[in-house]
């Protein structure tokens, strides 16, 4: 398949880009910065704006699927921003201009009703970047495309590519996973054409 993956340069999109390409994907990476893409045969690059519809529509032509892992910097996930919602919008109206369906994008699980005093806390300090989320997550699923929403907890890096993966609920181990493990569940989803039109919590 050809895949584009929007912020390839990433600590998940890099991840993304690095695993599609030695399974045989083609990918391009549509980024800012192509110095910063990660270097494999069949990675290529292609300089653009992820809030700019038409720039994304252009390098979008041909493809297969879109994999998103746009995400603010740590220090803005407390602060109020549109990052996600308007990169989503656009990347929605150029899959639709262009025809193509299939789209796998990364959340939260801070999304998810879970009780308790940790969740209630972490949701009260990130609430600018849930309501961020919150909105993208809206854009997608009104989209009519085949979407898949990612929610995993917090991440590190670490090599495990394993997940659990639940529809509409946070898996019951909710510590931490890897960039790579979400990564491996973003293209097997896309390999398997799995979870289409789902909101999935995954675990480690």
């Amino acid at each position: 398949m050809k895949l584009l993956v929007i912020g390839a340069t990433g600590r998940t999109g890099s991840e993304i880009a690095r695993l599609a390409s030695s399974r045989g994907h083609e990918v391009t990476a549509f980024v800012r910065s192509p110095e910063k893409v990660p270097h494999a045969p069949l990675i290529s690059t292609v300089r653009g704006d992820p809030h700019d519809s038409a720039s994304i529509a252009s390098a979008l032509v041909g493809h297969d699927a879109v994999l998103s892992a746009i995400g603010p910097h740590p220090r803005d996930a407390f602060r109020p921003s549109t990052l996600l919602t308007d990169c989503a919008r656009a990347a929605v109206k150029a899959m639709q201009v262009t025809g193509v369906t299939r789209l796998v994008i990364v959340s939260a699980a801070v999304l998810f009703p879970e009780g308790g005093l940790y969740f209630a806390f972490f949701r009260w300090l990130t609430k600018h970047h849930a309501r961020d989320l919150r909105s993208m997550e809206q854009i997608v699923q009104a989209s009519g495309l085949e979407w898949t929403i990612a929610r995993p907890p917090r991440l590190k890096k670490s090599p495990s590519a394993s997940y659990h993966a639940l529809a509409a609920a946070l898996p019951r181990d909710k510590g931490a996973m890897s960039f790579r493990a979400v990564a491996t569940f973003m293209v097997d989803s896309v390999e398997n054409r799995s979870h289409i039109r789902e909101i999935v919590g995954l675990a480690r």
